[in-house]
């Protein structure tokens, strides 16, 4: 019996070891956006990826095993939108589908646009409005690599009772079954209604100081929570640790959120010169949307299933969203990119940054706004917005000079989200 297990330990030791596979990746970039805040763009460079983070960047075109020839492209940080909405996706359908599907049918809708939208080169989003329990799921899958899609920041809306954000247009009975009930009347409540969003597994808290354009009523576009409301939701958000993302259009609406003191106002239609003075002062954000005003502005004069009440601001507010964005550029705004996808089909995001472009911004500026602009906006500015050692490996790729033609940007030739490839540059 010993001389058999004495056999079996020697031959155990002279077999032969299996090849491990490679700890790291080695991705031969030929332009690399080394730094997005200067615009310095460095040639023939080596990105070392390990264990999802960035390890090292090398000069010249070097390492063994599992190398990612981008020899022929230019290599970007992902891109961060700070405005999506994945779980669902404006559609003829898009009224029967908000009170027919359930939370687990809009999770598995979130996985399909989840995909579209990291393969889009979208390697971080903000969810600024999905259910809950959709959006908390799809997040925390995406986080564990169980499925594919960029890196999540969840909102839990609070908005007020018949504004913004409430159910329109369909039975009473049918509005008081799929109300939420982070909706509020009054300071207190709208501070109960934060404390439970955050108890619900939000990242940020997402507001409505005023009407919307998709909200299916005649209400307007003009202020439709108070003062107080809006002091009551940013003091207890950032009291419990969340930044305060507030939809706003209207003049009085921008400048009520921008006093109350939101980290970040989203659209900005109507925005004026007092509005930008509170945004310098404030160090808030501006996320202009400009895809989502496109597209409605397209929408009113194509789509028949358009309900009335949304056409005619659809009419009015798209066409005024780019130059919002100019006067605000000019002023000095601090701008983070966002796309407001959902309005627009997931993937589309990128077609943002020409929009960008004819409000006034430069390419180099566009590509700052969903990279250090947007990291810093989201807090995470040590973790994603450029290629560093230490940080996500987020990393994207595309032919030709979106320095010089910032469209290039719409057709991605490679994505890496946390070190894991999502785009094959052989695609």
């Amino acid at each position: 019996m010993k001389t058999m297990f004495a056999a079996l330990a020697l031959v155990a030791l002279i077999q032969p070891v299996a090849a491990q596979e490679p700890t790291a990746t080695y991705i031969h970039a030929g332009r690399l956006l080394a730094d997005p805040a200067s615009g310095r763009v460095e040639t023939n460079k080596t990105i070392v990826v390990e264990a999802g983070k960035i390890a090292a960047i090398r000069d010249g075109f070097v390492g063994d095993g599992k190398v990612v020839d981008l020899r022929d492209q230019f290599v970007m940080p992902g891109f961060i939108d700070s405005h999506v909405h994945l779980t669902f996706e404006s559609s003829p359908t898009s009224r029967l589908d908000a009170v027919t599907k359930s939370a687990v049918d809009q999770a598995f809708d979130g996985i399909v646009f989840a995909k579209r939208t990291v393969r889009a080169g979208f390697t971080t989003v903000v969810d600024l409005g999905s259910d809950p329990q959709a959006i908390n799921a799809l997040r925390d899958a995406t986080a564990a690599g169980k499925v594919a899609g960029p890196r999540i920041i969840a909102a839990g809306g609070v908005a007020a009772h018949g504004g913004h954000g409430d159910v329109h247009g369909y039975r009473q009975e049918i509005i008081d079954l799929f109300r939420s009930p982070t909706l509020c009347s009054g300071a207190d409540d709208c501070a109960r209604a934060v404390r439970l969003a955050v108890q619900q597994g939000a990242d940020v808290i997402k507001t409505a100081s005023t009407g919307g354009v998709m909200s299916n009523t005649a209400a307007g576009l003009g202020q439709q929570m108070s003062d107080a409301e809006l002091t009551a939701i940013v003091d207890t958000a950032h009291r419990l640790g969340r930044k305060v993302a507030a939809h706003a259009h209207g003049t009085d609406g921008v400048n009520a959120a921008l006093r109350a003191g939101v980290d970040s106002v989203e659209h900005g239609t109507y925005l004026d010169a007092e509005s930008i003075r509170l945004f310098k002062a404030k160090g808030s954000y501006l996320v202009p949307t400009l895809l989502a005003g496109d597209t409605v502005a397209r929408q009113a004069e194509e789509a028949a299933w358009m309900p009335a009440a949304v056409r005619a601001k659809a009419r009015t507010v798209g066409p005024l969203m780019v130059d919002a964005l100019r006067r605000a550029h000019q002023g000095g705004v601090r701008i983070a990119f966002g796309t407001d996808s959902a309005v627009s089909a997931h993937g589309d995001n990128a077609r943002e940054f020409a929009l960008m472009v004819k409000a006034g911004l430069t390419p180099l500026e566009t590509i700052k706004s969903a990279t250090v602009w947007a990291a810093a906006h989201a807090g995470l500015e040590t973790e994603i917005g450029t290629i560093a050692a230490g940080k996500s490996a987020d990393i994207v790729a595309v032919k030709g000079d979106p320095l010089n033609d910032v469209r290039a940007l719409e057709t991605m030739g490679f994505v890496m989200a946390r070190g894991v490839v999502m785009r094959a540059a052989a695609e």
